[in-house]
């Protein structure tokens, strides 16, 4: 079941994608006017029931895809989460005690098959594959083993980000991730079922056909359970909020010379069981 956030004729819905199109959902439930709010209001299951029978309202071509939470509240990334991601710093650092977190904002983020945007004031514009988690239970000070019971769905992420921009200070590399519209989430959220869609999972990332990152989840230094409980000692974890967890290595950054993004490329990120996440790139206008 993939589940939505689209836009036609300058209005945004939710719904379930079908073969034949896309099935509005939110307007049977106008209490819910976001896929954010039903998720907050703890209706994630009956939207998954009503979507089982859910007729379709729109078809191919009539509609557009947002990222599936536009109106995120909370998204927090993990940084350097592989192994050989690490090594490419080539600083002779061994695997961090603790993992990375930096903050990212909804307006960052376009939806599927829509434009990376790349801003006039640099261009090192570079693509990250990545798996997002959303919390669909909130907690805090959550035990590893109990981690997944807070997970509503999976998405697809690519945390672009402005490298020449994370550099900008000592220490913080929030200014290079959060360019307006630079990143792509979707291009629907997933219902979490079975620990396998993560623990089994295996991360793609095509740049115009070439393959440039291709590892598996389980080779994270801090796998999701962890990464779900260390985030929770600190914060509590409510329904809606998004982890995204962390790229393997090949991002264009690290290649020499550097590959970045430009006009005109294409950059799809597969996972089998969630989907493909296509977007091209565009400047800024």
């Amino acid at each position: 079941m993939q589940i939505a956030t689209v836009t036609a004729k300058d209005q945004q819905h939710y719904g379930v994608i079908r073969e034949d199109g896309f099935s509005d959902l939110s307007h049977s439930f106008p209490q819910w006017p976001t896929l954010l709010d039903a998720i907050e209001a703890n209706g994630w299951s009956a939207l998954q029931d009503a979507a089982k029978d859910a007729e379709r309202t729109h078809a191919p071509g009539t509609f557009t895809y947002s990222a599936p939470l536009p109106n995120a509240k909370r998204i927090l990334c993990v940084g350097v989460n592989f192994p050989d991601r690490n090594a490419e710093y080539k600083d002779g650092s061994a695997q961090p005690k603790h993992m990375s977190l930096f903050p990212r904002f909804a307006s960052g983020f376009t939806g599927h098959e829509q434009n990376l945007v790349r801003p006039p004031e640099n261009h090192t514009l570079d693509y990250e594959g990545e798996v997002a988690i959303v919390i669909g239970k909130a907690g805090r000070r959550i035990n590893p083993k109990d981690a997944y019971d807070h997970i509503a769905a999976l998405t697809l992420c690519n945390e672009g980000t402005i490298r020449d921009w994370v550099r900008h200070a000592k220490f913080n590399v929030t200014q290079g991730k959060n360019w307006d519209h630079s990143g792509a989430m979707g291009p629907w959220l997933v219902p979490f079922k079975d620990p396998a869609q993560l623990d089994e999972a295996r991360l793609q990332t095509w740049v115009n056909g070439e393959l440039r990152q291709d590892d598996h989840l389980a080779n994270m230094m801090f796998p999701i359970r962890e990464e779900i409980a260390y985030i929770s000692t600190f914060m509590t974890l409510m329904p809606g909020d998004i982890i995204v967890t962390g790229t393997p290595t090949g991002a264009g950054a690290r290649f020499d010379p550097p590959r970045y993004l430009a006009p005109g490329d294409v950059v799809e990120i597969k996972v089998e069981g969630i989907g493909c996440l296509r977007n091209g790139v565009e400047d800024e206008i």
